[in-house]
């Protein structure tokens, strides 16, 4: 059966995170069509993994008999997570807009597991592994808004997720969730609500669809 890698960075705990709330729909329709199946879970909010180190970086580039104690120790680290990556065959991640980019914990795992002749370079090992990328915001980013200029989750994870990696990327993004709590946002509820509505529909649909290619 297939494995699911999970992975949420919201600071936001369960329903007061829409991308947690998102995901966890994702997860449930696909733990529906997989019951036995394996989902690896990260909640890197909670658990965050160590941002990336000289000595976690080097040793990327170092024989294993030239590392050092303190290079391999940062190593095994790095290696645990690329392998997580690796076993999964669809990957679920949750990726909340922060000050215009993502959150440094979600920014720390990238940086961890990517590695230049393993997951990077011309046969990247997760090639092909399809991702869902849960990418809420409390504003709008879209092409044709004020703030489209201020996108760089998207175009950044476009860039990682594809253009590195080699991995298959789709994007849900749950959008304006900040007008419920904000008055002067008041007036882009009903927006909201269908964009929330959708990303929900979406991520049914898309956990279904995924699970039916992968079956196959």
């Amino acid at each position: 059966m297939a494995t699911l890698l999970h992975i949420d960075s919201s600071v936001f705990p369960g329903e007061a995170s829409s991308s947690r709330s998102v995901t966890a729909a994702f997860r449930k329709t696909w733990e529906e069509q997989h019951p036995q199946g394996t989902v690896i879970y990260r909640d890197l909010a909670a658990n965050p993994v160590p941002h990336i180190t000289a000595d976690a970086w080097s040793a990327g580039y170092a024989a294993p008999s030239e590392r050092t104690p303190e290079q391999s120790a940062a190593f095994a680290a790095r290696v645990k997570l690329i392998e997580e990556l690796e076993r999964a065959d669809a990957v679920l991640i949750g990726a909340p807009m922060y000050n215009y980019a993502i959150p440094s914990t979600l920014k720390a795992w990238l940086d961890n597991v990517l590695l230049l002749g393993r997951t990077a370079g011309e046969t990247p090992s997760a090639q092909g592994t399809p991702v869902i990328v849960i990418a809420s915001r409390g504003g709008s980013y879209a092409p044709g808004t004020p703030r489209e200029g201020y996108e760089f989750v998207q175009n950044y994870l476009e860039a990682v997720f594809t253009g590195t990696l080699g991995m298959d990327l789709d994007f849900i993004v749950p959008e304006l969730t900040m007008a419920p709590r904000n008055p002067a946002m008041s007036e882009l509820v009903p927006l909201y609500e269908a964009s929330r509505r959708r990303a929900f529909e979406d991520a049914t649909t898309k956990a279904k669809e995924l699970a039916e290619r992968l079956a196959a």
